[in-house]
């Protein structure tokens, strides 16, 4: 149908226009801040490549919780680094382990933040690979997927336990969310959700991330058991398989060079969607802005956008605080 008379301009001419006829809504209740806990006391410890970023023991990660709160962000996502590492990523499934830690003291300082915990071994092995090591039946060395699975199964239990809401495996190991289903459900967990990384690439834009959690591979890489960024239909069966597994939101990760598979989950499943911007893509309009190339705040605001008009429900972003002040909606 045509519009022989249109003249989009007229609509484009006052701001309070441009806000009226908007399609796309981004709000502070989309957001997630992801955040790295070291062990020790009152320690900050920068990331250098993600400006503003840093490692933070849990007295630390606790006033940023609170802050977090206040800003309206809903959720936070931990990620640990451990003091000691081993080949089977103990500290994972520890009692004491860092995320424990961090889960306890921050329920009890700020009950109404929903905690997400990633699920996965890499930051606490002492090869950077994201379960222990076997050797397959070709005489390579290869992360043992069922012996990984168990150990991820245990981890989230232990975390719920801690006080986790929602439990994040972002291993890409086979049969891992029904692995942490059904272990959850048998721990009389049912509350706790499973937000499943259900379609994490072997990306290049991982770098600063592998930085701040040490855990860069001490060996090979991770294409083994991560997806080939050509593959789009590939996708697809990964979010079947973790929905009929049991996940209740499944994730795209990196953000901005897959905002293709997020829309086609989007249309296809319409469940919730998360997408991760992740650090290489934070780091890249962080350097961008500080040497004078973007307007900083405006790209960043266009980037989240172009994430959430993609089909994403709940972005991952380490712009999260940037952003909620940009967008209000925190405490008075």
């Amino acid at each position: 149908m045509g519009f022989p008379d249109y003249r989009p301009r007229r609509l484009r001419k006052h701001e309070n226009f441009r806000r009226m006829i908007r399609e796309t809504r981004l709000s502070v209740d989309n957001l997630i801040m992801p955040l790295f806990v070291v062990p020790g006391t009152k320690i900050t410890n920068p990331v250098k490549s993600m400006p503003g970023i840093a490692q933070l023991s849990v007295d630390r990660a606790v006033d940023e919780c609170r802050a977090i709160r206040d800003l309206g962000i809903p959720a936070v996502i931990l990620f640990g680094i451990p003091d000691k590492k081993d080949g089977a990523g103990s500290g994972a499934y520890s009692d004491t382990g860092i995320i424990q830690q961090a889960l306890r003291a921050i329920k009890a300082a700020v009950s109404d933040l929903v905690l997400i915990t990633d699920v996965c071994l890499c930051e606490y092995t002492d090869h950077g690979h994201c379960g222990p090591l076997a050797k397959g039946p070709d005489g390579r060395t290869d992360v043992d997927n069922d012996r990984t699975v168990a150990l991820l199964a245990r981890a989230a239990c232990v975390y719920a336990e801690a006080g986790a809401d929602a439990a994040a495996p972002s291993d890409m190991m086979d049969g891992r969310v029904g692995a942490i289903r059904a272990a959850l459900d048998a721990a009389r967990r049912t509350d706790v959700l499973v937000v499943s990384y259900a379609a994490k690439y072997a990306s290049a834009f991982y770098g600063p991330f592998r930085e701040a959690a040490g855990s860069t591979p001490s060996f090979g890489d991770r294409r083994g058991y991560q997806m080939d960024p050509a593959n789009a239909d590939e996708a697809l069966r990964e979010v079947a398989a973790d929905l009929a597994e049991g996940a209740d939101i499944v994730m795209v990760k990196p953000a901005l060079p897959f905002l293709d598979i997020v829309r086609r989950v989007k249309d296809r499943f319409g469940v919730p969607v998360a997408a991760y911007n992740v650090s290489g893509e934070y780091a890249m309009l962080k350097a961008a802005a500080q040497n004078g190339w973007l307007d900083g705040d405006r790209a960043m605001m266009e980037v989240l956008t172009s994430i959430r008009r993609a089909g994403a429900d709940i972005l991952l972003t380490y712009f999260a605080k940037d952003a909620a002040r940009i967008l209000g909606g925190g405490r008075a």
